[in-house]
């Protein structure tokens, strides 16, 4: 008897295959080193079912005593006047699921220590190592953790909000802040799990002195732990598919990105050798209809000498029909090719057949004419050869098996992933619309 795969049995087998289907250059397996690391090493995880959990957050929040309280053991340094992490430090949690093989606990320097242009791109970095983010706050959101936290959904992250250091407050205290924290959240993540504890609570003591001091005493995460036992032993699977598939999309954006910079350049050198191609021929032909005819020949020549660039074998027959439905997209300008050249043909003839009665003075107006018949051939070629690349950037981007299409799949295959999806605020993998980019084009 088959059984069928389970949802992360699929997506481990498409993104498999479909990383052995990737052909590199050298070139390209040095320019996406660092790229190429992180796809590997997450494709690994999946395989072996290896979970990771970052924590984030502001400097002092709590963060490193909120994993000392979920390991039950001092592990990550604690500085209560000033945050101490100050970079990504990591440990394993011993804590059994039985759905992954292991856990790892990442703890992450403060948002607020760096500037923005490196908080922009820890938070890019941190995301690509974690399956599932807590995200710490001490109080009610600043500025600076709303930008976070849209950073964070942007790239596709499952968050739940911790709520620390809540001893501080009287328990009616704590439901009008969270209340309020819920008010400030984004739009599209007002669902968040936001769970109040204390990881490093204090009582107060009196000495026999009879002085009053603050001592600690032991932390209060226990509904964290069970919303974390629960959310893993369910979705730890699916976190880590998900991120795979971000991964995986990552590296094909950057990918294809590349290759079609690579191809703009080429495009622009096979448009311009066949514009000069067809200026020269209408500028010494004065035959109308044989101006077309070498005109249209010429153009789907260039078509088919783009397909090869950007991957798309074509023959004359497809050729053409591309030309058909690049002239729906340019048919004024068509129009306005043949109206001119028309125009202009005849004003050549008048002046060639006036010729013997001016002495050969009318040959001279020639000149300018078959310029400007010239200069119409090249502007036309260019648009067409422009049409015909963005064209070809659409089908390559859409012929290739991508990550958002495996995301499809995956979709259909299980519609529990849509009700999961609504749960958490995520950017689904789309293989980014890269062929919208006109920087990309010739």
């Amino acid at each position: 008897m088959i059984y069928p795969l389970s949802t992360t049995e699929l997506c481990k087998l498409l993104i498999t295959q479909w990383r052995e289907s990737l052909v590199l250059t050298n070139l390209e397996k040095s320019q996406l080193k660092h790229e190429l690391s992180s796809l590997d090493k997450q494709i690994d995880r999946l395989s072996n079912k290896k979970l990771r959990v970052s924590v984030f957050g502001r400097v002092g929040v709590g963060k490193s005593s909120l994993l000392n309280a979920l390991l039950n053991k001092n592990t990550f340094i604690t500085d209560i006047a000033h945050g101490s992490t100050r970079n990504s430090q990591s440990t394993l949690w011993n804590q059994p699921i039985e759905t992954l093989t292991s856990i790892e606990l990442i703890d992450t320097p403060g948002i607020d220590e760096i500037d923005k242009g490196r908080r922009i791109e820890q938070t890019s970095d941190i995301c690509c190592k974690s399956d599932l983010i807590l995200f710490v706050i001490d109080g009610d959101l600043t500025s600076i953790e709303l930008e976070a936290l849209q950073s964070l959904i942007h790239n596709g992250k499952p968050i739940c909000l911790i709520l620390n250091r809540c001893d501080q407050w009287q328990s009616s205290e704590i439901k009008q802040l969270q209340t309020s924290i819920k008010e400030r959240l984004p739009l599209q993540s007002k669902n968040l799990p936001l769970i109040a504890i204390s990881a490093a609570p204090r009582k107060s003591q009196v000495l026999p002195t009879g002085q009053v001091r603050s001592v600690p005493s032991s932390p209060r995460i226990q509904p964290l732990r069970v919303l974390l036992n629960n959310l893993l032993k369910e979705q730890g699977e699916f976190f880590l598919s998900l991120n795979s598939l971000y991964a995986a999309d990552n590296f094909y954006t950057c990918l294809k990105e590349g290759r079609l910079k690579r191809g703009k350049l080429a495009a622009q050198g096979v448009i311009g050798k066949f514009a000069a191609l067809k200026a020269s021929g209408v500028a010494a032909c004065p035959i109308l209809m044989i101006d077309l005819t070498a005109g249209l020949a010429c153009d789907t020549a260039l078509v088919i000498e783009l397909s090869k660039i950007y991957g798309l074998q074509l023959r004359g027959p497809a050729a053409r029909e591309l030309l058909k439905r690049l002239s729906l997209y340019n048919i004024l300008l068509g129009g306005a090719q043949f109206s001119i050249q028309f125009c202009l043909s005849i004003l050549r003839h008048i002046l060639l057949i006036a010729s013997p009665f001016t002495g050969g003075l009318s040959l001279v107006s020639t000149g300018p004419v078959a310029l400007a018949q010239a200069a119409l051939a090249v502007h036309t070629t260019k648009i067409t050869g422009k049409l015909a690349a963005r064209e070809f950037l659409k089908s390559s981007h859409k012929k290739c098996i991508q990550p958002s299409s495996i995301f499809a799949r995956l979709l259909n295959n299980d519609p529990e992933i849509k009700l999961l999806l609504n749960q958490w605020p995520l950017a689904v993998p789309t293989s980014k619309k890269i062929h919208r980019n006109t920087n990309l084009l010739p």
